[in-house]
C-alpha cells in the first residue's frame, strides 16, 4: 500500500471586516495612504504574503500580532506589502520630452560656467525606472560637464523596492520594448544569467536613493527645479494631498516644474502653480 506525501498546510486568508479596518487604520496613520473597502481582495493577497513570511497560520493571527506593542517593527513591512509599485521607463513620455526640450536646455544656459546647481526629485520612485529615465535624458542634454552640479533625489516609502531600484538591474525585455530613440540613452551594461540588463554606472551615480515617508518630516531643503510626483496623489485623501502639495511648492524653485500622473490633478487650485501642459505645472514667483 502506497503512502501519500503529506500536503503543506494552507494558511487561512480570510480577512474580517474588523481586521480590514485595522489594516486601513494603521496604513493611514503611518503613511497617509487610504485603503478603501473595494481594495479588500488586494489587501487580502498582500497580507497573505506576510503571513507566509512570518510562518503564521492566518491573516487573523497576523492582525492579532499587529494589535500588540511588539509589532512596531512590522509596520514598515505592512506598508511595503500594501503599497503598489507600477512604473516603466519613460512612462508618460510627454514629461520627459518637456524635460529634454524645454527645461534642461534653459537651465544649462542659465547656470553653466559657474558650477550652477540643478536638482530633480522623483518623489515616489518605486523600482527606479522614473529616476533612471530622468538621468538618461539629463545626461543626453547636459553631458559630462564639470561646470554644473547635477543630482537626482529618488525617494519611496517601500524599503524593499528601493533596494531593487538602487541595484539598477531589470529584465532585458523591459528595454526591448522601448522606442528605438530612447533605449540607447540608458547605456546598458551587460546581461546577467537571469536575463537582466544593468543600467550604466555613470547614470546610477547621478541618483541618490533614500527612504521617505511623505507625511513625515522631509530632511531635504531643496530647492528643486523639477519634482516628479506621478500617481501618488491617488492614494491620499484631499487634506493629505493639499498638505503635501504645499510642501512641494515650498521646495520648488520659482520657474520650476511639478509633474503629476496622467489621471491626477491638483486637489485644489494653488496660487503658486499654473498649468502649462498636460499634467505639467510651473511654480510662479
Amino acid at each position: 500500500m502506497s503512502m501519500l506525501a503529506p500536503q503543506p498546510v494552507q494558511s487561512d486568508t480570510t480577512l474580517s471586516r474588523d481586521d480590514m479596518a485595522l489594516v486601513a487604520k494603521l496604513v493611514y496613520e503611518h503613511a497617509g495612504i487610504v485603503i478603501r473597502e473595494h481594495k479588500e481582495a488586494m489587501a487580502r493577497g498582500r497580507l497573505a504574503r506576510r503571513v507566509k513570511v512570518l510562518g503564521l497560520n492566518s491573516i487573523a493571527e497576523y492582525c492579532a500580532y499587529l494589535r500588540t506593542a511588539a509589532a512596531v517593527d512590522e509596520i514598515p513591512e505592512l506598508i511595503n506589502a500594501v503599497t503598489t509599485n507600477h512604473t516603466a521607463f519613460f512612462r508618460e513620455r510627454h514629461h520627459f520630452d518637456h524635460l529634454r526640450k524645454d527645461v534642461l536646455p534653459r537651465l544649462v544656459q542659465e547656470r553653466a560656467g559657474r558650477r550652477g546647481r540643478i536638482r530633480i526629485w522623483s518623489a515616489a520612485c518605486s523600482s527606479g525606472e522614473e529616476p533612471y529615465s530622468a538621468a538618461a535624458i539629463s545626461r543626453d542634454v547636459i553631458g559630462h560637464r564639470s561646470d554644473l552640479d547635477f543630482k537626482i533625489l529618488a525617494t519611496d516609502i517601500d524599503t524593499d523596492i528601493l533596494d531593487r531600484a538602487a541595484a539598477g538591474q531589470y529584465p532585458a525585455e523591459q528595454f526591448d520594448r522601448l522606442p528605438p530613440d530612447l533605449r540607447p540613452l540608458l547605456r546598458l551594461e551587460g546581461q546577467s544569467s537571469r536575463g537582466e540588463a544593468r543600467i550604466a554606472e555613470d547614470l546610477k551615480r547621478l541618483i541618490a536613493f533614500k527612504r521617505l515617508n511623505l507625511i513625515e518630516r522631509w530632511p531635504m531643503k531643496g530647492p528643486f527645479d523639477v519634482i516628479f510626483c506621478r500617481n501618488v496623489f491617488i492614494y491620499f485623501d484631499t487634506p493629505t494631498k493639499a498638505a503635501i502639495l504645499d510642501r512641494y511648492v515650498a521646495l520648488l524653485q520659482p520657474g520650476g516644474f511639478l509633474y503629476l500622473g496622467h489621471s491626477e490633478s491638483l486637489p485644489q487650485p494653488h496660487p503658486q502653480l499654473r498649468l502649462i501642459g498636460r499634467t505639467i505645472y510651473e511654480r510662479t514667483p
